[in-house]
């Protein structure tokens, strides 16, 4: 937890790849203090059949899962400073969000949790 997945055009791989798409995501979830590092997980689906507003856009929308507990504003500047992040790094694609979803402690389970 977090979890970052990138959904995105699979064009936009020329440009850069998976690996630093994940890295460059990584390093803006460390930076905001929200998160241990360890803790970080961030993967790339990337789709070769799209339609964006009726158009074959290039796109990258990043669907951000955290453990509830974080405020509204530190959720937002989290959403900003991935979005301006992917916006540098890619400048010519049209489409570029993000959105955070927050998991209830109550419900989540995990594997280590079996113990």
């Amino acid at each position: 937890m977090p979890h970052f997945v990138v959904d995105c055009s699979k064009n936009i791989l020329s440009i850069h790849s998976e690996q630093t798409i994940n890295e460059s995501i990584h390093k803006v979830a460390v930076s905001t203090g929200l998160f241990e590092e360890g803790d970080i997980k961030v993967r790339v689906n990337p789709f070769e059949t799209y339609i964006v507003g009726n158009k074959r856009d290039d796109f990258i929308h990043v669907f951000t899962n955290i453990m509830e507990g974080r405020t509204t504003e530190e959720k937002a500047n989290l959403s900003k400073l991935v979005v301006k992040k992917l916006t540098a790094m890619f400048p010519l694609v049209p489409n570029v969000a993000m959105n955070v979803r927050d998991f209830e402690k109550k419900t989540y389970f995990n594997k280590d949790m079996l113990k």
